[in-house]
């Protein structure tokens, strides 16, 4: 849940590269590195901002993600023809699946549940289902969404988990001292902010694999032990 003032984190930058009257690194310069490090964040971990809502599926096999859509991550269930009546589960199955199967797939007689889903990495924003939708039934989607900027700081929480606030302050210092990286030291300091912001995020995939009931037991002991702090402690 996302409960930190966006000021705070632009406060805390300033104070860290020791402009706090911001003479350097206006405010709004600063603003906007905070909503880059958003969007990166995103684009490196996709559900670091994900959306769980009922759609409705269009007519036919091909579907397409909503506008604020990155790239899909599941399609549970569907939700009946008013988007909040749970029905059966969809399962997620390879395309190659069907093209082998039932080559003529994408005509068949349409249905208002569908039973399956398959996606292409390489197409993020669409996905097919199957049987063919009649365009009227819902089908509950999850999906990665691109984060809402952030426009007034004195108002506004980030948009992001507050998981994330360290991260986004490790982008906006890595793009200040990137500014002013003819200073000695900045080069260092901007690559070692950097180098914190791509860490913290490995970091983050590691410990929910640790703690994803879906990962089995012995990987999941696996992560615990490549993560720093996690092995036996003597």
């Amino acid at each position: 849940m996302a409960t930190i003032n966006a000021k705070a984190i632009l406060e805390r930058a300033s104070t860290i590269i020791q402009d706090e009257t911001n003479i350097r690194w206006p405010p709004e310069e600063l603003l906007d590195w905070l909503n880059d490090a958003q969007r990166e964040i995103v684009r490196i971990k996709p559900d670091a901002f994900a959306k769980n809502e009922a759609r409705q599926l269009t007519q036919g096999t091909k579907q397409e993600l909503a506008p604020d859509g990155i790239a899909l991550i599941d399609v549970p269930r569907n939700m009946g023809i008013d988007g909040q009546t749970p029905g059966k589960v969809i399962r997620q199955i390879p395309r190659r699946q069907l093209d082998d199967q039932r080559p003529d797939w994408h005509s068949q007689d349409p249905a208002q549940e569908v039973d399956h889903f398959m996606f292409d990495s390489r197409d993020p924003k669409h996905f097919y289902v199957w049987p063919p939708s009649d365009g009227n039934g819902y089908a509950e989607q999850i999906y990665s969404s691109a984060p809402d900027e952030v426009t007034d700081p004195e108002s506004e929480t980030i948009t992001l988990d507050d998981v994330y606030a360290n991260t986004i302050l490790d982008f906006i210092l890595y793009r200040a001292y990137m500014k002013d990286a003819d200073y000695a030291g900045n080069a260092q300091r901007a690559a070692a902010a950097y180098n914190s912001f791509l860490q913290a995020l490995g970091l983050q995939g590691q410990v929910q694999a640790i703690v994803n009931p879906n990962v089995p037991q012995e990987a999941r002991a696996a992560n615990l032990m490549s993560t720093p702090g996690g092995g036996p402690q003597s």
